[in-house]
């Protein structure tokens, strides 16, 4: 009798294990489906195991008197349930971020109020009756946003002046001509790159911030996106911006790469421009300003710009706020990047040439620097994709897994790109189904610098007149790599 209680109990405990295991096995399944990662055959492969598991150990824990096997059925069934359920989780999580990442995009555009440093001000309540001043064109709409919200928050109706350009702006503010200014935040950077404005973002304060978002409807014809998404070529914009903001901040984008991806040639050609780039806006009507001042006007400016440029159509943005990199490095242990030469950031980081292992902040350090080079943001460009390449790298090892909820949580903090969702998860299957390993060049253009007045700050500022030759070249290359050829770079 008791051996028979025993027996009973044994395969109740059994069938429930087992039941566990069927529901859990269902489940990744099903969130394997529903992530639409894994290739035909891989999902085919995924489900015989998964069957085949749970037959298994239900053959050996059905095995009447045979104890061992009943243990070990049951110890192993277990051991499957607990990785099951790890497994669902990162499965889930992992889908869960790729959605947030890729979905519809939004921009946020911050504006501030501006008073002199030395003003008693210390809220918008103590300004509201006097003078403001604001631009007369340019930003216009985030000014009259701003206003309308200063009117809703006080009751009361604000007076201002209009000034045709940002240094009059500055100038009426540092004369006392207004109290205060209204102003996209990202102007104030742009104002201390003017010479005789140095200080300014140390002069004024702000006391008053007001901030909207709005929803980045990148602009194609319908042709364009269907070749974009039914071809094996596309062009993405990666934009590198440094904002405290957030990465759908609009701001100067520091970081301007175009990445001409070829999925069947599994080659990947970087192009990097320098931020001072000295060329016509997309919305300057030919007035040639700073390439890093058009993102300040949103994404879609700075891809037009370079559309313009390069005379290519671009079907995808992928923006990265540096900020956020440091803690995605950390999540992912440190990178390796190769340095191409010796040089120290202050205060105390020191990058030998060749390899380095990096942590977050010693990566970011990397990608910022630029003044212990001579050729500046040039090199800076070339870190920076060292820096990308670094991150590609190591988001291929498996020791990812030991901090995967934390990379997670870096990579929806940094990462924001209108690549859409089924995109992404075709080229994993692919390259899941070819196992090919991917070939990455890169290329930056150069120029020379100089000074000039800019479409966004009408006062002498530093650029970098375009060396036409290396454009060319740099379109010879994508178109190449667009035809399916393999190319290689003639520096």
């Amino acid at each position: 009798m008791r051996e028979k209680n025993q027996h009973k109990i044994r395969t109740l405990i059994g069938w429930i294990v087992s039941i566990v295991q069927i529901v859990l096995s269902a489940l990744v399944y099903i969130l394997l489906v529903r992530a639409d990662l894994l290739p035909t055959t891989l999902m085919a492969i995924a489900a015989v195991v998964l069957i085949v598991l749970i037959l298994l150990f239900r053959l050996l824990m059905a095995r009447k008197g045979k104890t061992i096997r009943f243990v070990i059925g049951l110890v192993l069934s277990l051991l499957v349930c607990v990785v099951l359920v790890v497994g669902s989780l990162y499965v889930s999580q992992l889908t869960d971020t790729l959605e947030v990442i890729t979905e519809t995009a939004e921009e946020t555009t911050c504006v501030g109020v501006y008073v002199l440093d030395t003003d008693s001000a210390q809220s918008i309540e103590d300004v509201v009756d006097d003078t403001f001043g604001i631009l007369e064109s340019q930003e216009r709409e985030a000014a009259d946003n701003a206003i309308d919200q200063i009117d809703e928050e006080t009751g009361a109706l604000i007076s201002y002046l209009e000034y045709e350009d940002t240094g009059a702006l500055a100038d009426a503010l540092l004369d006392g001509e207004c109290r205060a200014i209204i102003l996209n935040e990202g102007f104030v950077d742009i104002i201390a790159e003017a010479e005789g404005y140095e200080d300014f973002d140390t002069q004024v304060r702000e006391i008053a911030s007001y901030e909207w978002k709005t929803v980045v409807e990148i602009e194609k014809t319908e042709d364009e996106t269907e070749a974009a998404e039914n071809n094996d070529v596309f062009i993405m914009y990666i934009s590198g911006i440094d904002t405290s903001g957030g990465v759908s901040a609009t701001g100067r984008s520091d970081t301007n790469i175009l990445a001409v991806v070829n999925t069947e040639t599994k080659q990947i050609l970087l192009i990097s421009t320098p931020r001072d780039y000295y060329i016509p806006l997309s919305i300057s009507n030919g007035v040639k300003d700073k390439l890093t001042h058009a993102g300040i006007y949103g994404v879609q400016v700075s891809m037009d710009t370079l559309e313009m440029l390069y005379d290519i159509d671009i079907n995808y943005y992928f923006r990265i706020n540096f900020s956020g990199f440091e803690q995605l490095i950390d999540a992912l242990g440190g990178i390796t990047v190769e340095s191409d030469y010796e040089f120290d950031v202050e205060p105390s980081y020191h990058f030998e040439q060749g390899t380095n292992y990096l942590s977050g902040i010693e990566a970011l350090a990397f990608a910022r620097e630029r003044y212990s080079f001579s050729s500046g943001d040039r090199q800076r460009g070339k870190n920076q994709m060292a820096v990308i390449q670094g991150v590609i790298d190591a988001l291929q090892s498996p020791s990812i897994l030991r901090n995967f909820t934390g990379l997670m949580d870096s990579l929806e903090d940094c990462i924001d790109t209108s690549i859409p969702y089924s995109l992404l998860t075709g080229m994993v299957k692919d390259q899941l189904s070819s196992g090919t390993s991917w070939d990455v060049v890169s290329y930056s253009v150069d120029g020379t610098g100089s000074r000039a007045t800019t479409y966004s700050m009408n006062r002498s500022l530093y650029v970098m007149i375009p060396d036409d030759d290396t454009v060319s070249y740099a379109q010879d290359l994508i178109e190449a790599v667009c035809a399916g050829e393999t190319v290689t770079i003639e520096e």
